[in-house]
């Protein structure tokens, strides 16, 4: 069934409001000159070292045989696939992150092969601080919604997610 002339196009809709907000994340990494695919980067590793608290510097006493991978530091192809790009690009991604101490390339202690991508105390503090600031900058652009219109919102967004 056609939907008739004047009914709004959601997916339109959904990507204008969508630039909107990505427009102002964008604008909120200039200072920490950070790129959005090394924000990406950054967010793909911190989301899969939840509950993983600041190591200290130097990580020489880190018994690497007790690391569980799949919660923690990420594989440079897992990498690149989380964030659907290639795997060079991923890693030019991972070289600039490192150029900023921001992350590190580890042996896998699993994988003699390969290389796990951990983010740096630096890395956290800042993406704790971006975090941050990208959750008041998302609460003032939605502050044009009452609170019903917000709640709905967020149930109708959980919806499409599920």
């Amino acid at each position: 069934m056609v939907p008739p002339d004047d009914a709004p196009d959601l997916g339109e809709l959904f990507h204008a409001a969508f630039r909107g907000l990505r427009r102002t994340w964008s604008e909120q990494l200039a200072p920490w000159e950070l790129t959005p695919h090394q924000w990406r980067a950054l967010l793909t590793l911190m989301r899969r070292r939840p509950d993983i608290a600041a190591e200290p510097a130097g990580r020489a006493g880190v018994d690497h045989a007790n690391i569980d991978c799949s919660q923690g530091d990420v594989r440079l192809k897992d990498l690149a696939g989380r964030l659907r790009i290639a795997p060079r690009s991923a890693t030019e991604v991972v070289d600039q992150l490192e150029a900023k101490d921001l992350v590190r390339r580890d042996p896998d202690p699993t994988d003699r092969r390969a290389t796990l991508i951990v983010a740096t105390n630096a890395g956290q503090k800042l993406f704790a601080n971006i975090q941050a600031e990208r959750r008041d900058k998302s609460m003032e652009y939605f502050s044009r919604l009452n609170q019903h219109d917000r709640a709905e919102l967020a149930r109708i967004l959980r919806l499409l997610h599920d």
